[in-house]
């Protein structure tokens, strides 16, 4: 169903109870509860071509040629001059050495608690290790961020996209101190745990309830299972998503059905509360929960301790051994 038609629908008194029956795809459509409102997408490619122009002024900056000296013939695609690529054995996924991704802002354990550079908990969420990386994470980007800004605009899903790269960046942080980590997936994971938070809290309004469950926790246990392969982060994974969850119980409520149509045909009689109970309720817990987890760990951060001290088993979060592979120590 396209918008316009949910907007007829709508603006019609919501006599028709079709108006919910919205198929999902990866990224589900969602009940635009306001038929007056529906934000254009500017922060979302904007987000996308500030990820492109850094991934070029790293790449500029790694200059494989002069890196390599005499064995140009090393650097991948070398008549790119200083934006070849290093080569393979080095990244596979066609990009900058990790001294020049630490140079320009990769996280790493030892600089943010040791050498006070905190800002590295930011800046490693706007670097990409290749342009295979950077490819797959503005695709997801796009795919599912320009929707959700369109539904519920700028502000919010901005504050959702940094937050979560922040509590992704924490949570990393806290586990892993021998690798760098750089990327957005942190970020993108907190726009699919707002997605299925959305969901639930919002549950009242929605028809095909339980398909749009099944299918967003679907691609999400699968992402969180890729996650679980040699060299992927996924604690960035998990802060990010974490993050991204409750802030959608904060910042993404909608009116329970009706409050509008009530609006208009009851102008000053308020019949019904805005929001239902459940909703108060999950955005005092939420917010309560975030604030205290991301303090917490934040003040373990920065007192040097380790996630592992207080969870042994962590470690097959991000990665599982196996007959085909090992897993480094963090």
């Amino acid at each position: 169903m396209s918008s316009s038609t949910i907007r007829r629908d709508l603006e019609s008194g919501g006599a028709n109870k079709n108006i919910n029956n919205i198929s999902y795809s990866a990224a589900p459509t969602s009940y635009v509860y306001d038929p007056e409102v529906h934000w254009t997408s500017w922060l979302v490619p904007l987000f996308v071509a500030v990820n492109v122009v850094v991934f070029f002024v790293v790449m500029y900056v790694n200059d494989c040629p002069r890196k390599n000296l005499g064995f140009e013939g090393d650097c991948v695609a070398r008549f790119l001059g200083r934006f070849s690529f290093q080569p393979l054995r080095e990244n596979p996924l066609f990009g900058p050495s990790s001294s020049t991704l630490t140079k320009m802002g990769a996280l790493r354990w030892d600089d943010v608690v040791n050498h006070h550079q905190a800002w590295r908990l930011v800046t490693c969420i706007w670097l990409h290790a290749g342009v295979v990386h950077l490819a797959a994470n503005m695709l997801s980007l796009v795919f599912i961020g320009i929707r959700l800004e369109q539904q519920f605009g700028f502000v919010r899903i901005g504050i959702i996209y940094l937050l979560s790269g922040f509590g992704g960046s924490v949570l990393s942080s806290l586990f892993i101190r021998n690798n760098i980590s750089v990327g957005a997936s942190g970020a993108l994971f907190g726009l699919l745990g707002a997605m299925l938070s959305e969901l639930i809290t919002n549950w009242s309004i929605y028809t095909n309830k339980a398909a749009a469950l099944f299918t967003l926790l679907f691609i999400i246990v699968i992402n969180l299972a890729i996650g679980m392969l040699p060299h992927v982060d996924d604690f960035a994974h998990i802060g990010g998503f974490l993050s991204g969850f409750l802030l959608g119980f904060i910042l993404l409520l909608r009116p329970q059905f009706g409050w509008l149509e009530q609006q208009r045909l009851h102008a000053g009689v308020h019949l019904k509360s805005k929001y239902k109970a459940y909703q108060y309720v999950l955005w005092i817990v939420s917010a309560i929960l975030l604030i205290v987890g991301l303090s917490i760990a934040l003040v373990m951060l920065f007192r040097g301790e380790s996630g592992y001290d207080h969870c042994h088993w962590c470690h097959y979060l991000t990665c599982v051994p196996t007959s085909k592979w090992k897993c480094n120590d963090n």
